[in-house]
C-alpha cells in the first residue's frame, strides 16, 4: 500500500508505539532518526504545526500525534486489528488511551521532576492514576483480551520507561504488591519478541532522562 516512513527518535515511547503497530501489521517502513535539538527540514515540512515526533508518512501524506497515527494504521491495514470491532468497546479503549497519556504519563513525569514536599504529592497522584489502570487489566492477559491491542501499545511505555523514571526519580510507583495485575502484564508484554526488539537500550534512556531533568531544573532555577 505504498511507501511508509516513520520520523522519530528511539528514546520516544510515542514513536515506539508506532513501530510496534507497524510490526504487528507486518508493514515495512523506513525509520528516519530525528535530532530534536536540531530539527530536520523533513520534520518541519511534515509536521509544521507542532514540529515534534512521531510523524508517519504514507504515500507522501503525513500523520502526526501517536494516538491518531495508531488509529490510521489500524484503518489503513485491516488485518491484525488493534481496536475492538464493537463501537462501545472502541470508545472505551480510546477513553483509557487518553487517560494513559493525560494522567498516567503526565503523573509519572511530574513525580520524576518534583522535589521535596511536592514530590510526595506527585507520587501519590501518580499512584492514584495507576490504580485506575490496574482495574482495567484485572483478570486479563492484555487490555483487549487475549491479543495485543491498541491500549497495550499505548500503555507499553510502562515496563521500561516507567522503570527508568523510578530509578532517576528515586521513587517506586509500579509495586508488584500494590498493582499485581498491571505488574504481571508489564512483565509479560516486555518479553514478547516483537515488542522487545523495538525497545531502546536502557542505558540510553537513563542518559536521556538525566539530561532532560537537568535541563528542566536549570530552567526552573533561572526563573527563581
Amino acid at each position: 500500500m505504498g511507501e511508509v516512513k516513520l520520523i522519530g527518535t528511539k528514546q520516544s515511547f510515542p514513536c515506539t508505539r508506532i513501530q510496534w503497530a507497524l510490526k504487528l501489521k507486518g508493514v515495512e517502513y523506513e525509520f528516519l532518526e530525528e535530532d530534536l535539538m536540531n530539527k530536520s527540514p523533513i520534520l518541519v515540512k511534515y509536521n509544521p504545526v507542532h514540529k515534534k515526533v512521531p510523524v508517519l508518512v504514507h504515500d507522501g501524506k503525513p500523520f502526526a500525534e501517536s494516538l491518531v497515527i495508531l488509529e490510521y494504521i489500524d484503518e489503513a491495514w485491516k488485518h491484525n486489528p488493534l481496536l475492538p470491532h464493537d463501537p462501545s468497546e472502541r470508545a472505551i479503549a480510546r477513553f483509557w488511551a487518553k487517560f494513559v497519556d493525560d494522567k498516567v504519563v503526565a503523573g509519572a513525569l511530574e513525580a520524576l521532576k518534583a522535589e521535596g514536599e511536592e514530590k510526595e504529592k506527585a507520587v501519590k497522584s501518580a499512584l492514584e492514576s495507576l490504580a485506575f489502570l490496574e482495574k482495567q487489566i484485572e483478570g486479563k492477559k492484555f487490555f483487549g483480551g487475549e491479543e495485543i491491542g491498541y491500549l497495550d501499545l499505548v500503555a507499553g511505555w510502562i515496563p521500561l520507561w516507567l522503570g527508568v523514571m523510578e530509578e532517576i526519580g528515586g521513587m517506586k510507583l509500579l509495586e508488584k504488591e500494590m498493582f499485581p495485575s498491571l505488574y504481571g502484564w508489564s512483565q509479560n508484554f516486555i518479553h514478547i519478541p516483537l515488542i522487545k526488539e523495538c525497545l531502546p537500550a536502557r542505558e540510553n534512556l537513563l542518559n536521556y532522562f538525566h539530561a532532560s531533568i537537568q535541563y528542566v531544573r536549570s530552567l526552573a532555577a533561572k526563573k527563581t
